[in-house]
This record gives C-alpha cells, structure tokens and sequence, in this order.
C-alpha cells in the first residue's frame, strides 16, 4: 500500500512537472509569434492611417487643380472676349484709317488745284476774356456757317484763333489754339464737317483786327476767324464760260 502511494505520489509529480514545462514552453514558442502579430497590427494601423493622410492630400489636390482648371477656363474667356474686343477696336481703327487715307487724299487733290479754290464766306467768332467757350450767338453763326458749305463737294476750311493783348505770349498762344480748336469741335461733332477738311491755327496775339489798347480793342481782337474756300461755283462758272465758248452765236 504505501508502495503503491510512492508511486502514485511519483507519477503526480511527474505529470505536473511536465504539465508546468508544457505550458512554459507554449507561452516561450507563442510569445515572439504574439510579438509579430502585435508588429503587423501596429504596422497595418499606421499603414492604415498614412492612407487616410494620403487620401486627403490627394482630395485637396484633386480640388485645387480643379480650382486651378476653373480658374484658367475662366482666364481663356476672358482672353477671348479681350481678344474679340481688340480685333473689333483694330477694324474700327482700319476703317478710321482708310477714311483718313481718303481724306488725305481728297486734300492733296485740294492742294493740287489751290488755286480753283475762292473765298467764298467768313465769319467771326468773339470770345469773353480769358474764354474759350462758344457763345450761343457764335454757335448761331457757326450754324450758319455749315448750312451753306453742305451742299459743296469741294471745299475746306480756315480756322484761325486770336487773343488780345493781355497775358505773355506762351499763353496767349495757347487760348488761341484752345478757341479755334473749340469752333473745330463744333463744326465736326454738330454738323459732321470732315476734319480733314478743316485747317486750323492758333496765332495768339499776333494779327489784331484792332491795334488800340482799350477794351473795345481787346473785344475785337479776341476772336476766331473762319474762312470757307470753294472750287465748286469756280469750276461751275469755268463751265459755263467754256459752254459759251463752244456755242456758236445766234444772229
């Protein structure tokens, strides 16, 4: 009996011993297992997470190339529309520069023939003191003044600006350019005058109509004088001499 309890008592602790080597030696083999499966958890999340940052710079970029391709579409509209716009201000400008092509024209052909061309009306414009403005009653001539060259085909115009005595001569100079070029302005934008028919001087002091030094001579000499030339009733009346000469006399 006692025999049999050794022996028991000997297996038990046998089987325990191995028992606690058992598990030790599981926990010693799983341990570095549990360490790599911890490594790659740690690793997949921080995997996981540089994902989500790239993901989000990738959004940010996709929008602002978006932003970018907006906001160069918008630019090429514009361009475009700039573009339009100038290509209409250079045809405009071509066709101002073919008018004024003509018109230089036309005035080489007046310059040519200078002397087919007679006074045939004057006028005089009075200005205040210091003054460039044209007075209603200077409009009322100016009216006048236009009405009767419209129907001409060959003419052109004089305009000369005068001062008084009074002031240095830079300025008066000045005045006078700004008066006649006042009476210009009139005739081109009231009365569609081509401006190319029109020539025009500022004199300043120079020229008085009036040599007195009172203020009826100043009021005199603050003027603008304009003169229309005409070869039109000159080449009529050459006409008609030369119909006179051709036809044979009646007896």
């Amino acid at each position: 009996m006692k025999a049999f309890l050794a022996t028991t008592c000997i297996v038990t602790g046998a089987l325990l011993a191995g028992g606690c080597a058992t598990k030790k030696y599981v926990r010693n083999t799983t341990a570095p297992i549990q360490a790599k499966v911890d490594q790659v958890g740690e690793q997949t999340s921080q995997n996981s997470t540089q994902i989500q940052d790239t993901r989000g710079q990738v959004q940010q970029v996709d929008q602002r190339a978006q932003s970018g391709i907006s906001a160069a579409q918008e630019r090429a509209a514009t361009a475009d529309q700039h573009a339009g716009e100038a290509m209409t201000k250079a045809t405009a400008a071509g066709q101002t520069a073919d008018q004024a092509v003509q018109g230089v024209n036309e005035l080489r052909n007046v310059v040519a023939n200078l002397d087919d061309y007679k006074l045939q009306t004057t006028t005089t414009v009075p200005f205040k003191f210091n003054s460039y403005i044209l007075s209603n009653d200077a409009k009322a001539e100016l009216d006048k003044l236009a009405d009767n060259v419209k129907s001409d085909k060959r003419f052109f115009i004089a305009v000369e600006g005068f001062t008084d005595r009074a002031g240095t001569t830079q300025y008066n100079e000045e005045l006078s350019r700004k008066r006649a070029d006042a009476v210009v302005n009139y005739l081109v934008a009231k009365h569609d005058v081509p401006i190319y028919r029109i020539h025009m001087i500022g004199l300043g002091k120079e020229k008085p109509v009036d040599e007195g030094r009172g203020r009826a001579a100043n009021a005199k000499n603050r003027r603008v004088e304009v003169r229309v030339f005409t070869a039109d009733q000159s080449m009529a009346s050459t006409a008609t001499d030369a119909n006179r000469t051709t036809q044979p006399d009646k007896q």
